[in-house]
Parts: C-alpha cells; structure tokens; sequence
C-alpha cells in the first residue's frame, strides 16, 4: 500500500511535508502543489524534498494538472472540500484522502489510537490525556491536529505504543477507514460552518464521523451534558462512556468541585491550576481515557493539579501589580469567549475583535457581567465599539493590539482580569492566532519587567 504509486499532494503545510517525506521513501512518484509561491513556504523543506525527488507546482492551480494518471490525491485539512481539484478527482475516479487517512492505513495492528475531536477543548483534552499516561508509564505518541502529523510516527511506532492525536472537522472530513480504539466527543457548538457550505448539520456529521467504524469493542467518551453530542451519537455501536458537570449517573461527574470517578472522590477543582468548568470537562474526558488504561487516581490526580495549560488557550500570563493577565488567542469564535468568559469571577477588561465574520457579538452578552471595559481591536473593531456602547460598556478602539494594550495600565485596578479571547480569527493581520498571542504576551513580559 501507497508504494510505487503516483500521488499528487494539495497544500504544502505541515502533514503535507510530512506525507511526501513519508511517500518518497517508499518509492512513489509525489507532486506537491499549493497556492502559494516558493517565497512564502519553506524553501529548506522544498529543496530536501526535491532532492529526494519531489516534483512541485507552486502558485497557482491549473486544472489540466491533475490528471487520470495519479493513484491518489492527499488534501491538506484545511483545502475548502469544494476545490476545483477535488471536484476533478471525483469526476476521474482518483480517491481523496487526508495525511491522517493514509497514516492510519499504514498503522500497525498492535498500537492503540486514542482519538479526540469536540468544538471546544480538544486541544487541552489530548494534552492532558497524553501527559497522564506518559506519567503512567505508557509508551504514548501525541499526534494529529496538535502540531504532529500521525505519519510522522509511522517509523517509530513499537508493539503496544499508544497513539493520543486531536482530530479536527477538517480532518475528519476525509477520513474513510479510520478507526480510533477510543474516540472520544468534547461538545458540539456552531462552529466551522464556512467550510461546510454553511451548514451545521454537516458539521455535526463530519464530527460523528470519528464513531462511525468502530464496533462494540470499541470506546465512545461523550459529554452528558451536551445534547447536540447526544443526539449525533444516538446509533453508534461503540460501549458508551459518559462525563457530566452536573449528572451523577455518569461514570466520571463534578459535584460542587469535586471531580469524581465511577462515585469515588478524584480531586478537588480548586487544586487546578487550570482554571473554569469547560476544564473540569476536559479533566474528566482525559481521565475516562486514563481509566481505560488502569491508570490510578493518585497519578492522574498528580499530573492533573500540575497541569498549566495549554499554551494560547487561557493561558496564564503573570500577575503585574495584582491585576491578572491571560492569553485566550485561540478564542476564534464566539462559544470559546463564552467560555473563557464564564472562567472568571472578578471585574475583566477583554480583548475582542480581529477578521471579520459577522460574527454575532451579541451571544456573548449573558457571559458579560463582570467585564468593566472592552478592548476593540482587528479588522471588526467598529462592531465590537457599537456592541460595547450597546452595553454601556467603556470601550476603547485601537486597530492593533499594540495600541489597545496601551490602554490596559491606566484603568487595571488591582483583582482585574485582562483577557485576550477575540472572539475573532486573527488571519486580518497575523498569519496566525498563535502570533497574536505572542504578542499579547511579549506586552505582559515588558510590563512585568
């Protein structure tokens, strides 16, 4: 399988890279193309690939460039599922297929695959969940929508290693005999439309999707609390096991702070570091799958009231002068500022605003009660102004972050939380949110020095 074969690659990304190098050394015939020209990739990766054989198309799409003759054309995630490549694979009977898919083709049968997909929380559940078992003593890999491409394991995998990998829609959306031993659902929210012809029922089915090879052998880890989740996983055969912020019929619940495991006491919430309920539900998803392994309380426990975080998701800053500063960048839709939002108990100045996606400022407005002042930023920053003056809200408008964060020192109090969660993506004016949150957080380290 995939050796001697003719594979074309759209988008020349990370699992991209990683497919070719993967795809070269077993023989095949690889041709990368990507919309960008050779000056905005990495050149070092083009020229190893090419010296390894590689031929590469950059800037554009010819439509006479895929033809009959490939085996395989290998999407990047993030390619709208509508490309006119795609279309013309259909149309030539060549099957589209993701670096995810073709890894797990190749996987052997002895490794466990522990999948993780969900709106919200993914990220900080495979982290978590990773760490956990490392901590155990597991021979684990961290994978997937993370930053590490699975086929990037493919040599290094041994007899009885364990795979954790976050899995997104995008992702998901190619996938056809993928099967993970334990796939586990964060929640469902409205999100993604855009690259699902806007509709969130194919959203919420792309999701599903991670359930729909498994069998009665299998695990399914789902949140009790989330009927879109409920209702999406209805049919599938998968042993079902649930977590609950509120349900003390699900195998791992909270009950006023204390996580609790199959009815036995796990750990108190307030020993977290991490800090609000959606990471309570992160813990208790990273723990079923913990569980799965024997893994025990007191290990869990351990790496559980250690963890700090995810970096770009909530992430603590530092304290100046009392006033507590975090980093929420990844906060590119309305649910994860809710979310970040509903973390905190004490006055808050917020940072929201970047591209604009008419974006609906207004569900946010039961989650506001504690925010004194909103810092409008981005390419939206008159609708985040009107939105705050809809309010009653002070809100300062600056385009850059730069500029607004200039603001912050004159009206902190000490017991203020200032907390950049945008609500908003960052492509206005970063490459991506990772860069803003860098940003964000240089701002705090100058203030602290």
């Amino acid at each position: 399988m995939f050796e001697n074969k003719k594979i074309f690659i759209l988008g020349f990304a990370r699992s991209g890279y990683e497919a070719a190098k993967f795809l070269l050394k077993r023989g095949n015939e690889v041709l990368i193309n990507d919309s960008k020209d050779e000056s905005k990739l990495d050149v070092k990766k083009i020229d190893e690939l090419k010296k390894m054989g590689a031929k590469f198309f950059l800037g554009s799409h010819p439509l006479d460039l895929l033809d009959d003759s490939y085996d395989y054309l290998i999407k990047n995630p993030g390619v709208p599922i509508n490309h006119d490549y795609v279309k013309k694979a259909g149309e030539l009977n060549i099957e589209v297929i993701n670096e995810v898919e073709m890894a797990y083709r190749l996987l052997p049968k002895d490794v466990t695959l522990v999948s993780i997909t969900g709106t919200n929380g993914k990220t900080t559940t495979t982290t978590l969940t990773y760490e956990i078992l490392k901590a155990a003593g597991v021979s684990c890999h961290l994978a997937g929508n993370i930053g590490y491409p699975l086929c990037s394991f493919l040599d290094k995998l041994k007899k009885g290693d364990v795979i954790v990998m976050e899995t997104s829609c995008q992702q998901l959306n190619n996938l056809k005999e993928f099967k993970p031993h334990i796939a586990v659902m964060t929640n469902l929210s409205h999100a993604h439309v855009d690259f699902f012809d806007n509709s969130y029922q194919k959203y919420k089915d792309v999701k599903t999707k991670i359930f729909k090879n498994q069998t009665k052998e299998d695990i399914a880890i789902l949140n009790l609390d989330n009927q879109e989740v409920l209702t999406q996983t209805k049919a599938i055969k998968s042993e079902k096991h649930y977590f609950s912020c509120c349900n003390k019929n699900a195998d791992c619940y909270l009950e006023n702070g204390i996580i609790y495991y199959k009815k036995n006491m796990l750990l108190d919430t307030k020993d977290m570091i991490i800090v609000g309920e959606h990471n309570a539900q992160n813990v208790m998803a990273a723990t079923l799958v913990a569980k799965e392994f024997n893994v025990s309380n007191e290990i869990i426990k351990k790496v559980v009231c250690s963890f700090k975080g995810v970096e770009h998701r909530l992430e603590f800053c530092g304290e100046v002068n009392n006033v507590r500063y975090y980093n929420d960048t990844e906060a590119t839709n309305v649910k994860c500022t809710q979310i970040a939002l509903s973390s905190f108990n004490a006055p808050t100045i917020i940072i929201l605003g970047g591209l604009e996606r008419n974006q609906d400022f207004n569900e946010l407005t039961p989650y506001m009660k504690n925010v004194k002042a909103i810092i409008a930023i981005g390419q939206c920053r008159k609708r985040v102004e009107e939105y705050g003056k809809s309010l009653g809200i002070k809100t300062y408008v600056n385009e850059y972050l730069k500029d607004g964060f200039k603001i912050i020192p004159t009206i902190a109090k000490k017991g203020d939380v200032v907390l950049l969660s945008p609500a908003s993506a960052s492509w206005d004016q970063y490459k991506e949110c990772e860069v803003r949150g860098k940003e964000f957080k240089d701002y705090v380290l100058k203030l602290k020095n």
